[in-house]
């Protein structure tokens, strides 16, 4: 059976894609959090936008390791199972 890549929630993916950029930025894989408030003017020139097209102006991050990635969503896990259970139990 074939594993498919859905969100249970769809509008959850731009929280867990801010989450995802500002662990990342947090293990020093990338130079700026997410959506930093950066002029896009400036951001492309920094290497800091992807430009448009099929990434739809998010940063290249193609560099990183499967280790890498691995490690910023284990990190994810455990953010998200520690809010969960801080609402289960408060």
């Amino acid at each position: 059976m074939a594993r498919t890549n859905r969100t249970v929630v769809p509008e959850s993916r731009a929280m867990l894609k801010q989450m995802q950029y500002e662990i990342a930025s947090e293990f020093g894989l990338y130079g700026a959090s997410y959506g930093g408030g950066m002029d896009t003017e400036f951001a492309s020139e920094l290497g800091m936008t992807g430009g448009a097209g099929a990434t739809g102006g998010t940063p290249y991050l193609g560099h990183l390791t499967s280790r890498d990635n691995g490690s910023v969503g284990g990190e994810i896990t455990k953010r998200l199972i520690k809010q969960a259970e801080q609402s289960l139990f408060t």
